[in-house]
């Protein structure tokens, strides 16, 4: 099966359009046409319907196996490039609230032991740095988010031979409200009695969609990744966010109330590594795993 086919299928399957795929991959509309003919003819089967597009039963099928095979194939490539790379690479993807203090503390050991390492810190959304640790695009990846306490984060299964996870920090999640807010002086409450409060949707620094409860509404919405606007959003009354408690105490135009049952947590995501001196190696067995 050809991957140069395998990824129009995947870009029509994505965006439900033969001409929204022919942007996507700038090819010509009907360069993505001939790619799933010929797709479907050596499978044997539509793969699409047409008038509306939409998949038929064998592209789903095919939808399914897709992307982890495209992913697979890259991580492949990217093994290869790795082994044939000079030493003393490392390559650190994070999302912006995944520095913690042991990370640092690490990262610092890692780089004294070789003035010749060349570090790398990349700052993206979740599913980014997993895609990216999983196709071996990065050494390592932090990832965080809001969880039970002690229990993992709700990431894509890796399959065989995918980055695993184990936990590096835990810290209490509040939600953050400016000094003069009503609730400043609270010292716990629950998410569920704030669904009348206005709320700051940040999907790149603390998703929305993300906190475990319904019926909260958002106010405003922040489409960037720096963690200090959104802080200072907070701190401007323009809405409420729900943060790690160590974010809030840094900020002096901040109140954090601590939410029962939850934490705020970060992971840590890696392929297994090719021999056990690599800097991704020795970082990874320094993080305190909790």
């Amino acid at each position: 099966m050809d991957t140069h086919l395998l990824r129009t299928f995947v870009a029509v399957a994505e965006t439900g359009s033969f001409s929204r795929a022919a942007e996507r991959l700038r090819y010509t509309q009907s360069a993505v046409s001939q790619h799933i003919a010929a797709l479907e003819a050596d499978l044997g089967t539509p793969l699409f319907t047409r008038r509306p597009v939409g998949l038929t039963p064998a592209g789903e099928r095919l939808r399914r196996h897709a992307g982890l095979l495209l992913v697979r194939l890259e991580a492949a490539r990217a093994d290869v490039t790795r082994a044939l790379a000079p030493p003393g690479r490392l390559v650190l993807g994070l999302t912006p609230l995944a520095w913690a203090a042991p990370v640092a503390a690490g990262l610092a050991t890692i780089r004294a032991e070789s003035a010749l390492l060349r570090t790398s810190l990349r700052v993206a959304a979740r599913d980014r740095i997993v895609e990216a640790v999983a196709t071996g695009e990065i050494d390592l990846g932090l990832v965080d988010g809001f969880t039970a306490p002690s229990d993992p984060l709700r990431l894509p299964e890796p399959g065989a031979g995918g980055p695993r996870a184990v936990g590096v920090a835990e810290s209490p999640a509040v939600v953050a409200v400016p000094r003069s807010h009503p609730l400043a002086a609270r010292r716990t409450v629950d998410l569920a009695d704030l669904s009348d409060a206005y709320w700051i949707d940040a999907p790149e620094v603390t998703p929305f969609a993300r906190l475990p409860v319904d019926g909260l509404r958002a106010g405003l919405r922040y489409d960037g990744a720096d963690v200090g606007v959104l802080t200072g959003l907070v701190a401007g009354g323009h809405g409420l966010a729900v943060l790690p408690e160590p974010v809030v105490a840094r900020e002096a135009g901040l109140a954090g109330i601590r939410v029962p049952r939850l934490v705020h947590r970060v992971e840590l995501l890696r392929l297994p590594a090719a021999t056990p001196d690599e800097p991704a190696e020795r970082l990874s067995k320094l993080l305190t795993v909790v």
